[in-house]
């Protein structure tokens, strides 16, 4: 029955996945519907077809009978995967850069990323830091943000789409906040970055130092096994104009 959920989500058939996945049609519905019993590499192999996130193999492992396969340590256990996360956010200097869990929850972060968060101290018992719900909320960054019209359409079309992968209730949870936010009248003016807009949407945001404008990229790890690092995405930000990458620089210095 979970193997049909995510084909079904997929929007694949029955026949390509068994094609995809070398079993027959016929084994292919029966696993589902729960008449034949996979092996461990039949599961493993329609999970990789389907494209199935970490955590959710766990449960079609239980369902089969198997210990779960995939383990979540704590992101401070991950050792090297940890370092390399290190790594790319201090070598992204100067300009911010942050890593984040599935459910946008801020798991590190550089010191050039402080421009744009502030100083965010958290006490032990402090939920933990939503970086989307900081960018959006009403008592965040939103009135900072410049083209909020069109950066919240952007940041809602891109969850909405991370939802339809994941399926984490989690996640859905966030994309219903965000859409009961308050959203700005009209359309964004657009800004002096031209050329940085007819690349990508870029997010502009005032601070004190003046109007900043900032494309991003987005980092995952390749072929992980730990459902921790399976969901750990890192943004990094890079100047959309001239000024912004000078500002950076000598802020740097």
């Amino acid at each position: 029955m979970l193997l049909r959920r995510w084909r079904e989500r997929r929007r694949r058939s029955q026949l390509d996945v068994a094609l995809a996945a070398e079993l027959s049609t016929r084994h292919l519905s029966c696993v589902e519907t729960g008449r034949a019993n996979p092996s461990r590499d039949l599961i493993r192999r329609l999970c990789d077809e389907l494209d199935v996130p970490l955590r959710e193999r766990n449960p079609i492992y239980l369902a089969a009978g198997f210990a779960p396969v995939h383990r979540e340590r704590p992101f401070d256990d991950l050792g090297a995967a940890r370092a390399a996360v290190e790594a790319v956010l201090t070598g992204h200097e100067p300009n911010p850069a942050l890593a984040v869990n599935v459910r946008w929850e801020l798991l590190a972060a550089n010191r050039a990323m402080g421009l744009f968060l502030g100083d965010v101290r958290r006490g032990p018992s402090d939920p933990p830091f939503n970086v989307l719900k900081a960018t959006l909320g009403p008592d965040g960054m939103a009135g900072r943000v410049l083209n909020l019209a069109q950066w919240r359409a952007h940041v809602l079309r891109r969850v909405r789409r991370q939802l339809d992968r994941t399926a984490d209730t989690g996640l859905a949870e966030l994309l219903a906040e965000l859409e009961s936010y308050p959203a700005p009248e009209g359309t964004d003016a657009p800004g002096p970055d031209g050329e940085a807009q007819d690349l990508v949407v870029p997010l502009r945001l005032a601070s004190e130092y003046g109007e900043l404008a900032l494309l991003y990229t987005t980092t995952v790890f390749g072929s992980p096994r730990d459902v921790t690092l399976d969901e750990i995405a890192i943004e990094t930000f890079f100047p959309a104009d001239g000024r912004t990458a000078e500002l950076m620089r000598g802020l740097a210095g």
